[in-house]
């Protein structure tokens, strides 16, 4: 078969179709790795009953392997939405209750660092304002890595959290919430028209880390699409520049996404989803007080673990929040 002369006419185009080519072979090869697991697997257990039975244990740990390899794949035919694969942008906004619903922004947003690290993803902090005595107000970072929208995409939502505040002296129960927003990163073949007109350009001075220089100039910059309110910001670059184009990504991507909806005649839902992320109709609640468990009000799925949850343990929730959405379509 013929190369079409062509193919690389269009660079981005021929970047998609490598990109799915290469999830294609990738798959190809899970499951031909899985195939011949099973096939030794089965060879060890017939040397177990011949002689004294001590591959047994060798057998049930690969067997185990296998079952989770299973498990993945079986999940990633969750993904057929056609931006699953792409980046993800996650904001994380404090609600109401001032240092305690920023201090349980903060720990989500450690909890989702720590997942990210766990898969094997890289998550970039793009922008963060910190509360006035603990915790952050809003916090924007990217994950990238193969499928983080596609498994990110069931975080969005409002997350509550009931626990003994270390703020309270009086050493009271408080409620606090937090919400999650998640984006796909917008593709680089996709023109968002954004008329400059349409654009409030702000800069001023980082707060966040970045040492001394990052504060002596106005670096951050703040964006605000005045047809939508879309505000989106950047100040983890010591260069304007480079702060105004990463905040332009993320309106790109913001606008994206509410074009997608827009296409798909989704107004009905995005209304329903306005609805069930409003303050009380939290999606999971972290509970550490009287006693300990996380559950997720979507599923019905729950864990008495909470310490390992908020340490980045979340596939659990993520998985059957994902698989039950797959089959219910």
């Amino acid at each position: 078969m013929e190369a079409n002369p062509s193919f690389w006419a269009n660079p981005q185009q021929a970047k998609e179709v490598l990109r799915e080519k290469g999830g294609i072979l990738r798959l190809i090869d899970s499951w031909e790795f899985l195939a011949k697991e099973l096939e030794e697997i089965e060879i060890l257990l017939e040397i177990a009953e011949e002689e004294d039975g001590k591959e047994t244990e060798e057998a049930r740990r690969r067997l185990g392997e296998v079952e989770r390899r299973l498990r993945t794949l079986e999940l990633q035919r969750m993904f057929n939405e056609k931006d699953d694969w792409r980046n993800a942008i996650v904001s994380i906004n404090a609600g109401a209750g001032g240092t305690e619903a920023q201090d349980w922004a903060e720990m989500l947003l450690r909890m989702y660092l720590r997942w990210v690290e766990r898969r094997g993803l890289s998550a970039e902090i793009v922008d963060i304002l910190a509360g006035e005595e603990a915790g952050i107000k809003n916090v924007t970072f990217i994950v990238k890595g193969d499928y983080a929208y596609g498994y990110l995409k069931a975080e969005t939502g409002i997350h509550r959290l009931v626990r003994i505040s270390p703020f309270d002296t009086g050493k009271r129960r408080h409620t606090s919430f937090a919400s999650v927003f998640v984006y796909p990163e917008t593709p680089d073949d996709v023109v968002i028209e954004i008329d400059e007109a349409d654009l409030r350009i702000d800069t001023y001075r980082a707060s966040g880390a970045g040492g001394q220089h990052v504060n002596k100039t106005d670096s951050a910059v703040r964006i605000i699409h005045l047809p939508t309110g879309i505000v989106v910001q950047c100040q983890n670059e010591r260069s304007q520049h480079k702060n105004k184009a990463t905040a332009m990504k993320i309106l790109r991507a913001r606008l994206y996404e509410l074009e997608m909806r827009k296409r798909a005649q989704k107004m009905e839902e995005i209304h329903k989803n306005k609805k069930e992320i409003a303050w009380g109709n939290q999606i999971r609640s972290y509970i550490l007080h009287p006693y300990k468990m996380v559950k997720d009000h979507r599923t019905g799925i729950e864990r008495a673990d909470a310490e390992n949850v908020l340490d980045g343990d979340i596939d659990v929730f993520i998985e059957s929040y994902l698989m039950n959405r797959g089959s219910n379509q």
